[in-house]
């Protein structure tokens, strides 16, 4: 299945009451063709983009974490997860809230992210119709902390670029401190950094603007108040995104 026909074209197409269905079809073919995902408390989650509400605290939306989790997310503790990959450089900064004790800073939980390089590939897949650059042997932009006793997990990274079919995004996967998970959901970022980066960075404006909007994407359309970030810097400095995902824990 190409990849930009599963997100722009296959799920628009069937609307929102086949959206998790059909994303969890893809999954399991990127599973099939790459292995299924492994690890300490990993699940499979497939997203509706609506979370929970208690009073004013709401638990972050539930995204799918596909078509490409990590496999093996406990063997990648580390905050630097550039390896090899060049480009703008990011900070990111995530808090996690537990509203099950009032929306407070969440310690000791564990954190995975990943997210593709600046021209839309990820690692640990490839070579297939879903991804043709084969990266299955590399684990680039992929990593896992744990929150410190403010809710915060912080990693050094590269600002992403995109690929058809998406806007830019970040996924993360939240666990308790025993490894159960608690909720995969994804990040957004704001149009105008992502214009500037797309069209003035080094390596990036070979590509241009993203094809698809925060507003019709079809994991963000209609979640985009609770899953877009905070972005500041510059392309010369370097950019930090700040994000607050919330949990029931």
């Amino acid at each position: 299945m190409e990849r930009k026909h599963f997100f722009k074209n296959g799920l628009a197409a069937l609307g929102l009451m086949a959206l998790a269905p059909l994303a969890n079809s893809c999954k399991k073919d990127s599973e099939e063709l790459s292995g299924t995902t492994t690890g300490t408390g990993t699940g499979t989650s497939t997203g509706t983009g609506t979370g929970t509400t208690t009073g004013s605290c709401t638990v972050s939306p539930t995204e799918t974490e596909g078509p490409f989790p990590t496999k093996t997310p406990s063997s990648l503790v580390t905050g630097d997860i550039r390896s090899d990959r060049t480009g703008v450089p990011f900070t990111i900064k995530i808090t996690i809230n537990n509203q099950s004790n009032s929306c407070a800073a969440l310690s000791g939980a564990i954190v995975d992210i990943w997210h593709c390089d600046k021209d839309g590939n990820y690692s640990e897949y490839g070579g297939t119709g879903m991804q043709s650059t084969n990266y299955t042997s590399v684990h680039f932009l992929r990593g896992r902390q744990t929150t410190d006793s403010s809710g915060l997990v912080q990693f050094t990274s590269i600002f992403p670029g995109w690929y058809s079919g998406r806007a830019p995004h970040i996924h993360v996967h939240v666990y308790n401190a025993s490894g159960k998970s608690l909720l995969v959901t994804q990040i957004a970022f704001p149009t105008d950094v992502c214009n500037t980066v797309y069209t003035t960075a080094t390596n990036y404006y070979t590509k241009g603007k993203q094809d698809t909007s925060n507003a019709s994407d079809n994991v963000f359309s209609d979640s985009l108040a609770t899953e877009l970030a905070t972005v500041t810097g510059s392309v010369s400095a370097g950019y930090t995104l700040t994000h607050v995902v919330t949990v029931a824990a």
